[in-house]
């Protein structure tokens, strides 16, 4: 091992060749620990004062042991030279001093103690907060493919993780600081007295220094090659027993596969895991056994100098006791050295994610957004493909959403018709070509403000486990107080009959996650998702197939209600029933993401391509 730890040193990193995850050598990790700094800065952030007060605390009781060990010396001393002298009726003032101080800081270190576990709790609870909120915070700036990435994403999960996980880290660093400055104080006492003593308690705890990095190391890089597995045994423990897939588990009868997939995954992982865990313990107890030999040459010594009437009793009870805590402190200090460099590595993944940048440039100095809109959206040769993929999602798309016009696509699953939505909102930038809005670049313009200027709804919108008010409000969440326009856009949508239903109506929790919590329909759903489109006076409304559950009679009463609210608004809609698509002032025809045809319903059933194709077929369904 301990060549395998000066070969890892001295080389290049490469790469394991069972898992593909990059081996950290020496350099990297010792490099790991500029992340502490980094680190301290950002709890101090978190709460100046208790970091301030916390730390000022640490000190005292790093200082306390030493003093307390020299009060304990004096105290025997004074002891034996009043047995010795058979001072019975000698004065005791001074010893019962002596022991009033070390009271007086026994009760002190215990309270101290208690102060500083109560700030250790309530900084680490104020960091995680910190630490989370920066995180959502950052990933709201960061492009909607880039979430689309495995690679991305782990990364995000591990950034995730160490917000969570890094209150533990904080204690335990204070912790470190405040033994390192312990043994500071006790070596200087031991230096005092005779150096070797010191030299011989830190070269023994070497090989234990040594063996804790090493297998830090290793575990740090297990963990990582892990990361896509343990997402996967994540993912199937929800599958197996989520409110959102049961009904499936149990008419398909999954529940036996999702155990023994789980199961499998779960032995791999935990083969490898059992491994590298007895391994460290089997060095680290032959390691450990080295470092004690050290500590009982130093007492050997110290026992030699008494016997021979070198030393007083009390200066055997402080040396012996500065370097048992010594030995103890050192020992303390490895042992949570590798949780520390092991922490400092995962910050790493912290750090690194607030270096991910957005790829999707944001103007300087935006163009004022039109209001109204004049000419309208036009694409211009535009195509987009996504991430890690060489297929093209859309491709020389070449046509112009004109203002006031409401225009619908069409297209088999996979057509590209969100994926062409998602660039009109510009969730995506295109990969080649542009889009255009009354002549200018969609890139000039403030993205934030083009969105706002947007109503659209998803086919997969989220079902929020929230209250009324907030699921449709998220639309316009600057309106959460605005209970008109809440109750008004719950009536354009038709979600108004359904509230007024329930037990708190606009209050009330839905879904079942919360208690008293409400279900749903999928069409109760959608109406109360479709009240969110209807949260802002945008110039462009978006609907994302938004009544794939509604019943044939629901559907047209919303899509007569939509018509009659985007009067002299641009309107885009997505729909594979034939019924809502010719109500639209154009048809757009998708086929492997490029237009295939374009125009109104009647001239499409005239060209008789495939628009008019697909129409006689789902006529057929209705004869």
């Amino acid at each position: 091992m301990i060549m395998n730890f000066w070969r890892q040193s001295t080389a290049g990193s490469k790469r394991d060749p069972k898992n593909g995850v990059e081996r950290l050598t020496l350099r990297q990790r010792l490099g790991a620990l500029t992340n502490l700094p980094r680190f301290l800065r950002l709890v101090y952030q978190t709460s100046p004062s208790i970091t301030i007060a916390n730390s000022i605390i640490r000190i005292c009781l790093a200082v306390l042991p030493l003093i307390m060990l020299y009060i304990g010396k004096l105290i025997i001393d004074d002891i034996v030279n009043l047995v010795r002298h058979n001072n019975g009726h000698a004065s005791h003032e001074h010893l019962w001093k002596l022991v009033i101080i070390e009271f007086a800081m026994v009760v002190s270190m215990n309270a101290l103690n208690k102060v500083v576990n109560l700030f250790d709790t309530l900084l680490g609870d104020l960091f995680a907060n910190h630490t989370s909120l920066k995180i959502m915070s950052h990933a709201a700036t960061l492009d909607l493919d880039q979430f689309e990435d495995s690679v991305f994403y782990d990364k995000l999960e591990r950034a995730r993780l160490q917000s969570t996980g890094r209150a533990m880290l904080l204690t335990q660093v204070l912790t470190q600081m405040q033994d390192v400055i312990t043994m500071s104080f006790l070596a200087g006492g031991l230096i005092v007295f005779n150096p070797w003593f010191t030299l011989i308690l830190l070269f023994s705890t070497i090989p234990s220094f040594i063996g804790e990095y090493y297998f830090n190391a290793k575990t740090y890089s297990l963990a990582r090659s892990q990361m896509a597995r343990r997402r996967e045994l994540e993912y199937i423990s929800y599958v197996g027993a989520s409110d959102q897939t049961a009904k499936e588990v149990r008419v398909f009868d999954l529940s036996g596969f999702f155990m023994s997939r789980y199961r499998s995954i779960f032995l791999k992982l935990y083969k490898d895991t059992s491994s590298l865990a007895k391994r460290r313990t089997l060095w680290g107890i032959g390691l450990t056994m080295l470092g004690t030999m050290g500590y009982y040459l130093a007492f050997i010594f110290i026992i030699k100098q008494v016997v021979a009437g070198l030393l007083t009793i009390g200066s055997l009870t402080f040396l012996l006791g500065s370097i048992r805590q010594l030995g103890s402190s050192l020992q303390s200090v490895i042992k949570r050295f590798s949780t520390v460099s092991q922490g400092a590595l995962y910050l790493t993944d912290f750090f690194d994610f607030f270096t991910l940048k957005p790829k999707m440039k944001l103007p300087e100095n935006p163009r004022p957004f039109p209001r109204p809109i004049q000419h309208g959206f036009t694409f211009e040769n535009v195509g987009f493909k996504y991430i890690n993929t060489t297929r093209w999602a859309n491709r020389n798309l070449n046509f112009t959403l004109h203002a006031g016009e409401k225009l619908a696509l069409v297209g088999e699953n996979g057509a590209g018709k969100t994926t062409l939505v998602k660039l009109l909102a510009r969730l995506y930038d295109p990969t080649e070509g542009r889009i255009l809005l009354d002549g200018h670049d969609l890139r000039e313009y403030d993205v934030t403000e083009l969105r706002m200027e947007i109503g659209i709804i998803f086919q997969d919108f989220l079902r929020y486990q929230m209250t009324t008010n907030e699921n449709i409000a998220i639309g316009n969440i600057k309106e959460l107080n605005n209970q008109d326009l809440i109750i008004k856009s719950a009536k354009q949508s038709l979600a108004s009959p359904i509230i007024e239903r329930l037990p708190n109506k606009y209050e009330q929790m839905l879904g079942r996650h919360f208690a008293q919590g409400v279900e749903l329909s999928g069409g109760e759903w959608q109406k109360v998702a479709l009240a969110r489109a209807y949260m802002r006076d945008a110039q462009l409304m978006i609907l994302d197939e938004p009544t794939a559950a509604l019943d044939a009679r629901s559907e047209y009463e919303v899509f007569q209600r939509f018509s009659e609210l985007t009067k002299n608004k641009s309107a885009l809609l997505i729909s594979h029933r034939f019924s809502t698509v010719r109500m639209a002032d154009r048809i757009l025809v998708l086929d492997k993401g490029e237009i295939l045809e374009i125009g109104s319903h009647e001239e499409l059933l005239e060209k008789g391509g495939q628009y008019a194709e697909l129409f006689q077929l789902q006529a057929m369904g209705y004869r």
